[in-house]
């Protein structure tokens, strides 16, 4: 792989060491933004790709887009924190090599002006949902022999970040998920690792904004922009890079 570098941030030429045709991979919130370049990515490199995703038609959007690149892409409707439904959706599925748990939600709040169903919902999408993946695709590496799990953490999770409680508990948590299986597995095969981006500019960004800081929408893009290191967000598609290159050396 090699990196560029440019006015408007890092562009990479990705080497023929990071194929993957042949594999399935199984990405969850791949309808937008990070996941979306992740699968697509993916799929450019010879992937099939399985999108799990809340949101069935940003799904099928996603889906069409990799398919008219000639990639091959299917898309389910599944809430991720409903252990059923992923259940039924991974049989669905059927074999696989790689997981990427990357559906997730944030929200604003401190420990005391964060409420318990807010608390509860974000633990069960964000850690309860990736659990509830981890338990479905587990025994079919097991079966296979082996495979990888991606885990998208956070910064959040090593670094204090003012008013955001929750979604720090709920990354802390995916970070220390992904130790402790990337421990318990190693005899399977299986490896696990996590990514911890900091601030990446997707709809989801843009959307959460204009919801909480409404008439402020420029003031608190500039604002969260520039307390970045290279004083600018993150984009999906570095993101994406970097996962890839998490595969390396995968069976």
């Amino acid at each position: 792989m090699t990196l560029y570098h440019g006015k408007e941030g890092c562009h990479y030429k990705i080497s023929i060491m990071f194929n993957l045709k042949g594999k399935t991979a199984v990405i969850t919130g791949g309808g937008s933004g990070i996941g979306k370049a992740i699968a697509t990515l993916f799929a450019k490199q010879g992937c099939t790709v399985h999108i799990i995703e809340l949101d069935g038609n940003a799904a099928s959007q996603t889906v069409a887009e990799i398919q008219a690149n000639d990639g091959q892409a299917f898309s389910y409707g599944c809430n991720v924190s409903i252990q059923q439904e992923v259940l039924a959706t991974f049989k669905q599925i059927g074999d696989l090599d790689i997981l990427v748990n990357n559906a997730g939600i944030a929200h604003i709040g401190k420990a005391d002006t964060t409420s318990e169903e807010d608390f509860t919902k974000v633990f069960n999408v964000n850690v309860k949902g990736a659990y509830n993946c981890l338990f479905a695709a587990i025994p079919v590496f097991k079966k296979n022999g082996g495979g990888v799990i991606l885990n998208m953490a956070s910064i959040a999770a090593v670094v204090g970040i003012t008013d955001r409680f929750a979604y720090s508990m709920s990354k802390g948590a995916i970070y220390a998920m992904t130790l402790s299986v990337a421990r318990d597995y190693l005899s399977d095969h299986i490896r696990c690792n996590s990514i911890s981006p900091a601030r990446v500019h997707t709809p989801f960004v843009d959307g959460f904004i204009a919801k909480n800081y409404a008439g402020k929408e420029e003031e608190i893009f500039e604002k969260l922009s520039k307390s970045q290191p290279v004083g600018r967000m993150g984009k999906p598609e570095e993101v994406a890079t970097l996962a890839l290159w998490r595969l390396y050396k995968i069976k």
